[in-house]
């Protein structure tokens, strides 16, 4: 989420964990007799692979209602060395209805001044608190690129001309997983339009329904992009549900009251 809560570049530590399994290996005695017990000990790392596992498969919101959201209790595995994303910079040109996108890596010498410019846009800034000398904008992105990779700041360029700033992150790994229920390699988006006459012409529709499902075709181990607009903010939630995206609950963040909006694998065709 852009930088007025911390999900955008700070780290997560794992959520409340898992309850302990109890179940009577084969064999047990029912009676707490441990003559005949097979005593399996499993390494932390196999427990913190199962819980994270178990979690996923798991309906956070009980009943199924996805009025109200509740605190994640997964947590996710990082697997050393891994490219979190799946190398969102080999994720190659993307042909929409307004022409071809390619989302650029950011390279802070290149993209810091038209970055900055676009987050002292009064619009922008109202959201995405990033107003200021370039050291303010030059700061947020350093605390992605420095980072272990679960946040991608990028430069969308459409037909050859740089024309959007692009954050795509693990929701999962993000201090976001604490106020939704997260599942295992969730994908997040954040998107900023920045010129003021590419926006309010159905644009960011067709760009973030065609960027939501580039990462569903290059993640194939995720199942669900997630954005969290805030709920002030009409013209981003409207983009979204434009988009193929649900509405799933309003979220209290730090810094603001969110519209979690998910795209669903599953649902793709139909939405």
């Amino acid at each position: 989420m852009p930088p007025n809560d911390a999900s955008t570049d700070a780290g997560i530590d794992p959520a409340a964990s898992a309850g302990t399994r109890t179940d009577t290996a084969p064999g047990a005695c029912p009676d707490g007799d441990s003559e005949d017990t097979l005593d399996l000990r499993l390494t932390d790392e196999f427990l913190a692979l199962f819980t994270a596992t178990e979690d996923a498969e798991a309906d956070a919101f009980g009943d199924g209602a996805e009025g109200t959201a509740q605190p994640a209790r997964a947590a996710s595995v990082v697997p050393t060395g891994d490219d979190l994303l799946d190398r969102v910079v080999d994720w190659g040109p993307i042909t929409t209805d307004a022409g071809v996108l390619q989302l650029v890596p950011v390279r802070v010498e290149h993209d810091l001044p038209l970055i900055s410019r676009w987050m002292n846009d009064p619009a922008v800034a109202a959201f995405w608190e990033l107003a200021g000398p370039q050291s303010v904008t030059e700061e947020h992105l350093l605390s992605q690129l420095v980072g272990d990779g679960r946040s991608v700041p990028c430069v969308g360029v459409l037909d050859g001309t740089p024309m959007s700033y692009w954050e795509i992150y693990r929701a999962d790994l993000d201090p976001l997983a604490r106020h939704y229920p997260a599942r295992p390699h969730d994908t997040g988006i954040h998107l900023l339009i920045g010129d003021v006459a590419d926006r309010g012409r159905g644009l960011g529709t067709t760009l973030l329904r065609a960027v939501a499902d580039r990462a569903l075709d290059r993640r194939l181990a995720c199942a669900r992009v997630i954005a969290e607009p805030d709920l002030r903010n009409t013209p981003s939630v409207a983009a979204f549900l434009s988009a193929g995206f649900r509405f799933s609950a309003e979220v209290d963040l730090p810094a603001k009251r969110a519209a979690l909006m998910v795209r669903d694998r599953a649902l793709r065709d139909l939405l």
